[in-house]
């Protein structure tokens, strides 16, 4: 059993809570905020799903670290907040699970990185959509070569995030410690379809506004992403619509296939062809189910496997599904999208930039 210990209390770290508890495989020895009030709330949480003993309560992470030594640091601070503790937890002698974005500079995240492979110790990114069970039906057929040749693909995140949810958090929305809706918001989608499109990408060409959020960065964001292979990419990004959340769709189209993943958060299949379908395919019809609910959340529920993966990864002693360098293409292809619109012209890849870099872009 690994010992583990949650740095960071805010709005995401229910899920952390949830993951740990549904995992036997994990001991919940610590919890740690700045804020008493907010840690001591996600150590009750603990209680109250497991039946289990309260984890220990921190306010300082390098002391928690110090005195735990736990197996398993998972952070979920504000995004600015994640290199340097991770950096820390991985000397400490720590596995690290971190939220997303994994940082905001490309310099940070090859930080980031280096430091793990030099401790020897495990780093994952949480993008925990990678299992919800569309997506993993889809990656299977990819797998399979059922898409045939890749040609285009598409994600959406029409979403509402109103100044209430910026108030509450004076960190959300700036280029310090956030950054925009891409950056935040759209992330998991941004790394779907990178993930999808199965070649690396060679050249972003970005648009990004500020429309109506009383944030530093932006809530609107579009993109053409050309990969290597000669497919493309698009992205749109948005935290503006009116009047709630309305869908987060993945769409990927190949010379034989075409899915699309939709509902609230790419939790539903609304399209499923495939050349082969006759043959070895299931039908549309037990694939696609009409009465798909959405999740109680955008979040959803893959931060459970998310974690069981990270577990066994430790045991197996093998990477994890989702390493630092897998969360670092949908980092880097989020920073080029701003550089892009900083520039005025397209990026090529790879290159240097930092969400500080953006300052001022809308004033």
């Amino acid at each position: 059993m690994h010992k583990i210990a949650i740095i960071g209390c805010g709005r995401i770290s229910f899920k952390h809570v949830e993951a740990i508890t549904s995992n036997n495989e994990l001991d919940f020895v610590a919890v740690c905020d700045v804020l008493k009030e907010r840690a001591v709330e996600k150590a009750d949480e603990y209680v109250k799903q497991s039946g289990k003993s309260a984890p220990e309560v921190f306010t300082d992470y390098k002391k928690l670290l110090a005195d735990i030594k736990p197996d398993i640091v998972t952070i979920a601070t504000e995004s600015g907040y994640h290199p340097q503790i991770t950096v820390d937890a991985l000397e400490a002698g720590c596995h690290v699970i971190c939220e997303k974005p994994m940082a905001l500079s490309i310099k940070d995240a090859d930080w980031m990185i280096e430091t793990a492979d030099k401790c020897g110790k495990k780093l994952a990114v949480s993008f925990q959509n990678r299992f919800n069970a569309p997506v993993v039906k889809t990656r299977e057929a990819l797998e399979a070569g059922r898409f045939g040749r890749m040609m285009h693909g598409m994600v959406q995140i029409r979403w509402n995030r109103n100044e209430g949810y910026y108030s509450q958090a004076p960190w959300r929305g700036t280029w310090a410690l956030d950054g925009g809706t891409l950056m935040n918001q759209c992330t998991h989608g941004i790394d779907l379809l990178q993930w999808m499109m199965n070649s690396p990408v060679k050249r972003v060409h970005g648009v990004t506004r500020r429309y109506q959020r009383p944030i530093e960065a932006e809530d609107f964001g579009s993109a053409i992403l050309e990969f290597e292979d000669g497919s493309v990419g698009m992205i749109e990004g948005t935290a503006n619509i009116y009047p709630t959340n309305l869908n987060e769709t993945l769409s990927l189209f190949g010379e034989s296939g075409s899915v699309v993943i939709g509902g609230l958060a790419v939790n539903k299949f609304e399209t499923w062809r495939f050349a082969d379908s006759e043959t070895i395919g299931d039908p549309e019809e037990t694939v696609i189910d009409p009465d798909a609910k959405d999740p109680p959340s955008v979040y959803g529920f893959g931060h459970t496997a998310l974690f069981a993966d990270f577990a066994d990864s430790i045991k197996e002693n093998r990477k994890p599904m989702i390493d630092g360098r897998e969360g670092k293409k949908a980092l880097e292809i989020i920073l080029a999208i701003y550089k892009s619109m900083k520039d005025g012209i397209p990026i090529d890849l790879p290159f240097e930039f930092s969400t500080t870099d953006m300052k001022k872009i809308f004033s």
